[in-house]
């Protein structure tokens, strides 16, 4: 099977092959067979050319090219004998010894080259001599122009550019040559015959290395009056020129060459650029001698003496010969390609040719041995099948391996997720617990009302670990497919009743119209009341987390002839799309923070839901509230025997979040110094109103919810200290403490960072972050104070080191603000001397008058005084702390030069910088 399809592909290669040849070729092969025609006779033409080196004789070789193109069968053997006779004739005895069947020579010079020009015709072997001939007439046939002619016909144009008159100068070609000796021949005779011409003299031409510039030049010295210059070639003609032009006689004198090659800087681009007057065309002769050749060769008729038209190329039909050259190489490019193609049809051809001739062997090998081929082809089928299927069931393999591993992968990000937040849900009770029972072992004593307010928040806060814990292990149990439904017949009208009537006391507090509307008055359904009251308990806690003050909470229970249906509908702050959408996925927070309800309870509600074969839903609008809707089939058809419990078991009411805050009045205390002012940025509700409530009685406290409302009250109030949780909502701690540390205006504010993030490396992306502290939830209060105290009296150090000189100390805090701003601000343009009061107001928003009569009121001095002070607290600093030089201290405080910098020292301490660096007892006056 394999060989025949094989087979067929070749002969259908070879079809299409033989349609693309026969165009070209113009041979009538039938396409129902072929059969190889008898090899060719292969003649061998040896060809002794005198040079190269010329352009005229490379477009000779060019021309037998391309006639020999139409000839494959013929061999090629050319003799470059560089423009020597004595190598031209070892050359010639050389082809003769290899036997060649013709002989075509191009003499360097005739009677060096005769000899043995004769010596080949005596042997039978046809010579055709070609351009120049030799000094006998013992030669098969000539091809070439009558140089005769080629001299007459420059005479006679000679005698037309001078009108008759004037004095000429000939430049010859290779002296001794027959082209040299023939041109001169025809040219004197033209001269001749006209009185009024003067052949002045015939130089030698550079044939041979042999230059005639020298005598030209002398000639055009010291000679008559020349007016024109007749060179036996195009090429000696420039080089007349440009040896006219160098003494300026150029335009005086007209030129005329021979040979009227196409190309640059060649006779007839010379003549059209109007550097020669004339030119004469004569032929290479090239096609000519390859026909003549092979005409003999294949005894066929021939001319024994083949001569070459020529002609007259000056400004009357140069343009038109021009343009027939620049066609004939055009047409020529385009042969060449076409023999290109040709070529590479032919290797293309032999090619499927050799793969015919194996592939017939094969057949016949195939035919011979069919029987066992056919067999080992069968039996590699049967093998390539068995590989396929093995190979498809290890693809399956590895398709399955990656999956498994993709879902592993997942799998272990999920449970660091779930970990990562499970430990910040029991963080943060667990602070509420630890921090307030640890402050109240730490006192002597206590008041009662206080106690009560701290038990109540530790047991509430148990609770939530109690319900966080309970709902890990129905997690597991779902996970682990040993969750069970213990369903039984109940009215859930009452049931539901009962679990909103629990959330009454939290609505009441938060003004929320919370209602219950049910369209029958009593309903029956089979459910489990522990599984769908931890549903409902976490679609109200939900709710209540995110319906502001004075909103609404409605619940409202349906049914129809298939099913119950339980909304909850709140008017909340509701969701974005893709928050719907994961609503339900295990610890999703989406772009809201991360709670209870929605990061594992809404993820536990599905699960039961689902255990009851119910659905579980979500339509949600931002900013116009949330509906959660449970669907649950009727009846017990659809529940299986293992499902339905035979006692009912009692229901436990889960403790219902309230705000600790509110559960007894607050106790009054005296009213003490405050030690500063405190911003507080904590998320959670409980944790926010317990540290506002530990911290107020010594510092002013202000508490926001998130970073962006903290960063709005931190550029009002520039509060002493920030304590900042790193879970937040929006912009997270760390960014908070980044953009903080950014602004001059808060750059110096310490932050405390609280975290329920222990771990190493996110105490180092706090550090980073530039936090002062960084402490792990739970926490103890007293080390919290401790902390706050210590970052507070390192500041105030580092304040009275460096600023208590000229910060004036005010209570009130936008007074404050202003003088922190503005020094700030000098601060930072401290170093930059062209800074002054009106860049100052510039940047403060106000007028030069508004910003000093402030300064004088606020401060008792005027803003270039308070510029003096602190430049000069600042030297004084760098002066005593550090080995900076003078100069280098002059520029860091602003001064233009050191030595107005020493002038401006001395005049306000009475020394100069140096004595005050090096004495101690001036520093210390």
């Amino acid at each position: 099977m394999y060989v025949s399809s094989t087979f067929s592909r070749y002969y259908r290669r070879f079809r299409v092959f033989l349609r693309l040849l026969l165009p070209v070729a113009g041979l009538g092969i039938g396409m129902t067979g072929c059969a190889d025609t008898e090899q060719k006779a292969t003649f061998r033409i040896g060809f002794s050319q005198r040079t190269t080196a010329d352009t005229w004789r490379k477009s000779m070789r060019e021309s037998m090219n391309q006639e020999l193109s139409f000839s494959p069968d013929v061999d090629f053997v050319v003799k470059d004998a560089g423009g020597q006779s004595a190598t031209q004739v070892r050359q010639i005895d050389e082809l003769i010894r290899q036997r060649v069947d013709l002989l075509i020579v191009s003499p360097n010079s005739a009677r060096p080259i005769t000899p043995v020009v004769e010596r080949a015709y005596q042997q039978g072997i046809p010579v055709i001599v070609l351009d120049r001939r030799t000094a006998s007439d013992q030669y098969t046939a000539y091809v070439g122009a009558d140089n005769v002619e080629v001299g007459r016909t420059a005479g006679i144009c000679a005698n037309t550019l001078l009108k008759g008159t004037g004095n000429i100068i000939e430049i010859g070609e290779s002296p001794g040559s027959s082209a040299d000796i023939d041109r001169h021949r025809g040219f004197a005779e033209v001269v001749r015959q006209h009185p009024g011409l003067r052949l002045v003299r015939k130089l030698e031409g550079d044939w041979d290395k042999r230059s005639f510039a020298a005598e030209l030049t002398h000639l055009l010295k010291t000679g008559p009056s020349i007016q024109l210059i007749f060179a036996q070639n195009d090429r000696t003609a420039l080089k007349a020129f440009r040896i006219c032009q160098r003494l300026g006689s150029e335009k005086q004198i007209k030129f005329i060459g021979v040979d009227g090659l196409p190309g640059p800087n060649e006779g007839i681009d010379l003549v059209n650029r109007g550097i020669l007057s004339a030119t004469v065309l004569y032929p290479t002769g090239g096609k000519e001698a390859i026909r003549t050749a092979l005409a003999i060769l294949k005894k066929q008729p021939f001319k024994r003496e083949n001569r070459l038209p020529i002609t007259l190329i000056d400004s009357t039909n140069v343009r038109i010969m021009k343009l027939q050259s620049d066609k004939l190489i055009e047409q020529q490019v385009d042969i060449d390609r076409q023999q290109q193609r040709i070529a590479d049809l032919s290797r293309t051809y032999a090619s499927q040719r050799n793969r015919l001739y194996v592939t017939l062997v094969s057949l016949l090998i195939v035919v011979v041995l069919g029987a066992y081929a056919l067999y080992l082809v069968q039996e590699k089928q049967a093998a390539y099948r068995r590989l396929a299927v093995q190979n498809d069931e290890i693809r399956q393999q590895k398709d399955q391996i990656e999956a498994v591993s993709k879902q592993a992968r997942l799998a272990t990000e999920e449970k660091l997720r779930f970990y990562s937040y499970i430990s910040h849900e029991f963080n943060t009770p667990l602070s509420l617990i630890l921090t307030p029972t640890e402050e109240l072992l730490t006192r002597k004593h206590v008041d009662e009302r206080e106690l009560k307010n701290s038990l109540s928040l530790v047991q509430k806060n148990a609770h939530r670990l109690l319900r966080l814990v309970d709902q890990m292990l129905d997690l597991r149990k779902a996970d682990a497919g040993k969750l069970l439904l213990k369903a039984q017949e109940e009215d859930v009208v009452a049931f539901v009743r009962d679990i909103v009537q629990d959330f009454r006391g939290k609505a009441d507090k938060r003004r929320i119209d919370l209602r219950f509307v049910s369209t029958p008055p009593a309903l029956p359904l089979w459910f489990d009341r522990e599984k769908l009251d931890k549903v409902l308990f976490n679609l109200l806690s939900n709710a209540f987390k995110y319906t502001p003050k004075s909103g609404f909470i409605h619940v409202r229970l349906d049914h129809d002839n298939v099913s119950v249906c339980i909304q909850v509908q709140d008017n909340g702050a509701g969701m974005t799309a893709d928050e719907q959408t994961h609503i339900f996925d295990l610890f999703y927070t989406g772009t809201s923070q991360f709670t209870l309800g929605n990061g594992l309870g809404l993820a536990l509600s599905r699960e039961f839901v689902t255990l009851h074969h119910g659905e579980i839903s979500v339509q949600s609008e931002q900013g116009r509230g949330t509906l959660f809707t449970v669907q649950l089939p009727l009846g017990n058809a659809h529940l299986d025997p293992s499902e339905i419990s035979p006692t009912a078991p009692t229901r436990t009411s889960l403790p219902v979040d309230e705000e600790w805050a509110q559960a007894g009045e607050a106790v009054p205390t005296l009213p003490r110094q405050k030690l500063g002012t405190l911003l507080v940025i904590e998320d959670h509700d409980e944790l926010r109103e317990y540290l506002t409530l530990r911290l107020s009685d010594r510092f002013e406290v202000l508490a926001e919810s998130s970073a962006e409302r903290g960063w709005e009250l931190a550029l009002d109030i520039v509060p002493d200290l920030v304590i900042s949780d790193i879970m937040l909502p929006g912009m997270d701690g760390i960014q908070f403490t980044q953009q903080l540390k950014a602004d001059f205006r808060t750059s110096t504010i310490p932050v405390i960072l609280l975290t329920a993030k222990g771990q190493m490396e996110h105490r180092l992306e706090g550090t980073r972050a530039g936090a002062d502290a960084y402490i792990a939830k739970p926490f103890q209060m007293t080390y919290l104070l401790e902390i706050i105290n210590t970052t507070l009296a390192n500041r105030a150090k580092w304040q009275n080191r460096y600023t208590s000189d000229y910060l004036v100390k005010t209570e009130n805090r936008q007074e404050k603000k202003f003088l922190n701003e503005m020094t700030a601000l000098i601060e930072q343009h401290l170093t930059d001397s062209s800074f002054g009061v009106e860049q100052l107001s510039r940047e403060m928003g106000l007028s030069r008058v508004q910003l000093y009569r402030k300064a004088q009121t606020l401060l008792g001095k005027n803003v270039t005084d308070y510029f003096t002070e602190i430049r000069l607290k600042k030297a004084k600093m760098l002066l005593t702390e550090t080995t900076k030089p003078i100069a280098e201290i002059a520029c860091e405080t602003g001064f233009s030069s050191p030595a107005y910098f020493t002038t401006f020292f001395k005049q306000h301490t009475r020394h100069t910088p140096s004595e005050f660096r090096k004495s101690p007892e001036v520093r210390a006056v």
